[in-house]
């Protein structure tokens, strides 16, 4: 081999474990958020972005689950400041094995810096009108559009309410008050509260209940070690695993 070929050949060589050592990591990454605990999801289980602008992006993880079955939506990041409780659903719904049905999680990461509670300011909330603007802009119209049976909002708070963990819908009377209401019977730890003010409900919440997607929110402190924060979040993915939908 020509000393021409031969340099021909290490560069290739050199590509070629570069890409592989890239395509394993990915692969790991992958598996590791969304393969742990669950036949389907390696198989069924995909990414998309569905919106990118100055506020942020938007993806969708699809077909967590049983990708026959009827869809439900998870939507994650509308206010980026309680993102350990979204975090928390990203890592537990991916690990539920035998579940009824489909889930849809819509993941909004917004530009700005931001933080959680504990590590701010008393009035420092970055982050809150972006998420909201996305969920309306980007998550909304692919909700009410998607042949969803529920979208269920997830929340965090700082020991803001008289109840830790709990669930409600803002728009009182409807379906997606009854589905929260029986995921709180269906419950230990997650109650029904209705705090009857909520900034992010316009955004989304509201209108899809409005527009034939029964919605509601789950709320969850934040200062709960993660180990709670966990049981609680499997507790909402059984309770809504076992809604009925007609």
């Amino acid at each position: 081999m020509s000393r021409k070929n031969y340099r021909l050949f290490l560069i290739i060589l050199i590509i070629a474990i570069i890409c592989s050592v890239f395509l394993f990591t990915q692969l790991a990454v992958f598996h590791d958020q969304f393969g742990s605990g669950n036949a389907t999801a390696t198989s069924q289980v995909t990414r998309e972005l569905i919106g990118n602008d100055s506020l942020g992006t938007v993806e969708v993880i699809k077909n967590v689950g049983n990708p026959n079955g009827k869809k439900i939506a998870y939507v994650v990041g509308v206010h980026p400041l309680e993102n350990d409780t979204h975090t928390t659903l990203l890592n537990q719904l991916p690990k539920q094995s035998n579940l009824n049905y489909c889930y849809d999680i819509y993941v909004i990461n917004v530009s700005m810096n931001y933080s959680q509670y504990g590590q701010l300011l008393p009035d420092d909330q970055p982050g809150r009108e972006e998420g909201q603007d996305l969920a309306l802009k980007y998550v909304y119209p692919q909700i009410v559009n998607g042949s969803y049976e529920l979208a269920v909002d997830i929340h965090g708070h700082g020991s803001a309410y008289p109840y830790d963990t709990f669930v409600f819908s803002p728009v009182d009377g409807g379906t997606g008050e009854d589905y929260g209401r029986n995921v709180s019977q269906s419950t230990q730890n997650i109650s029904y509260y209705n705090p009857y003010q909520t900034t992010s409900g316009p955004y989304l919440t509201i209108p899809l209940n409005e527009n034939g997607v029964p919605a509601f929110y789950l709320e969850e402190n934040s200062y709960f070690s993660q180990d709670v924060k966990d049981m609680h979040m499997r507790e909402l993915i059984k309770g809504v695993d076992g809604l009925k939908f007609s």
